[in-house]
């Protein structure tokens, strides 16, 4: 049998980098997919590429009525949720403090933290319908350190430290298990294009002093995701599992 046979899952950022991945890893695992992402038509593209199984719903994570209607949706076409994944994230131009602009404070954190609340508030009903599941977060290691230059970001990733444990505690009696997952520089569109037509952030990091001399893979992050979704991670609640390589290690013995 499948390893997600019957359960549906649900993604979001979900058209592309690692959201994308994610997708493709459950769908090979028998999961019915949701593909949650603003662009409703690049996902319902990719959906009619993955079949029958796979779904697109319209999700703008900051909106509390999209996710309204998106968990109604699903629970239409497939029923109640098995599994959540908080994939969807923005990043930022860097800048210092005293220069970045409020409102990209503002949309960070609308997006990055708000929206992972949001979407725990909206599937957590769904999820117990089911009789318990796996809510995982994406976070970061800039959720682990200070990084100059990118306040927004780095805060949005250590509150969402605090709201994962704490959805854990709420839900553990629901049998219901939040995880998050902080990887390193990954190789997604976020990390090799350009944000503000400067250098990308991937062409201002080398990670060539590190214990894993290179960058992360989407598929890398996807074989954790089920990894934590799966029965396989049944003990693990209120967990922070750092995949980057050796980043926050520091540098490594020199060959």
């Amino acid at each position: 049998m499948p390893r997600f046979d019957g359960q549906t899952v649900l993604v979001t950022g979900a058209t592309s980098g690692m959201g994308a991945s994610h997708v493709r890893g459950f769908h090979a695992a028998g999961a019915q997919v949701v593909i949650a992402a603003r662009d409703h038509k690049a996902g319902t593209a990719f959906a009619a590429d993955l079949g029958p199984s796979a779904f697109a719903v319209r999700l703008d994570v900051t909106s509390e009525q999209d996710w309204a209607a998106a968990l109604d949706a699903v629970s239409s076409r497939f029923g109640p949720l098995s599994v959540l994944v908080n994939n969807a994230g923005t990043q930022h131009p860097a800048a210092l403090i005293e220069d970045t602009p409020t409102e990209v404070w503002d949309r960070t954190l609308a997006v990055n933290l708000t929206g992972q609340f949001l979407g725990i508030k909206h599937a957590t009903p769904s999820l117990r319908a089911a009789g318990g599941g796996s809510i995982i977060n994406i976070a970061s290691t800039m959720g682990n350190v200070g990084q100059a230059c990118y306040a927004p970001y780095v805060a949005s990733k250590w509150a969402l430290r605090g709201l994962t444990r704490t959805a854990a505690l709420e839900l553990g009696r629901d049998n219901i298990r939040v995880n998050s997952i902080h990887p390193g520089v990954v190789a997604t569109p976020l990390i090799t294009e350009s944000l503000d037509g400067g250098p990308a952030i991937g062409d201002l990091y080398s990670p060539a002093p590190f214990a894993v001399p290179r960058l992360g893979t989407p598929e890398e992050v996807t074989a954790l995701v089920l990894h934590l979704a799966s029965t396989d991670g049944a003990f693990a609640t209120g967990a922070e599992f750092v995949l980057d390589g050796g980043l926050l290690l520091g540098p490594a013995l020199a060959a």
